[in-house]
């Protein structure tokens, strides 16, 4: 799963392993370990009795809920993605955003997209 944080926004991106491990076991999460000891963790998980797309924040670990018969919808259609937006304690509103992860359209070092989904514009020739 990939985390991309810009502004008031926070975008997670899951291939399709991850798409089917939250529609199945509901969580799937990541991690990094920092010089220092200290651990930042961000984790996607459906919740039985959730009602909307939500994000936490406790200091480690970043939650995004959604509910969970969205994610099972999700997780077996075409949809590319889904968005929602919270307001935050100060007025702001954050922007949360899920979608499924495509490779890339031109091979880049480092990168590992044998669990993306196919581009939908890898046929036409375009690049990233």
């Amino acid at each position: 799963m990939k985390l991309r944080m810009r502004g008031s926004s926070v975008r997670l991106r899951l291939t399709r392993g991850e798409v089917d491990a939250l529609a199945s076991k509901g969580r799937v999460e990541e991690s990094a370990s920092f010089p220092g000891g200290g651990r930042f963790a961000y984790a996607l998980a459906t919740g039985r009795d959730a009602a909307r797309v939500t994000a936490r924040f406790d200091g480690t670990t970043l939650l995004v809920t959604v509910p969970e018969a969205q994610a099972r919808t999700w997780a077996g259609n075409e949809e590319v993605g889904f968005e929602a937006e919270e307001r935050t304690e100060s007025g702001e509103t954050l922007r949360v955003l899920v979608e499924k992860d495509f490779a890339c359209l031109k091979p880049r070092e480092g990168e590992d997209d044998e669990d993306a989904y196919p581009h939908p514009k890898a046929p036409t020739g375009e690049t990233c």
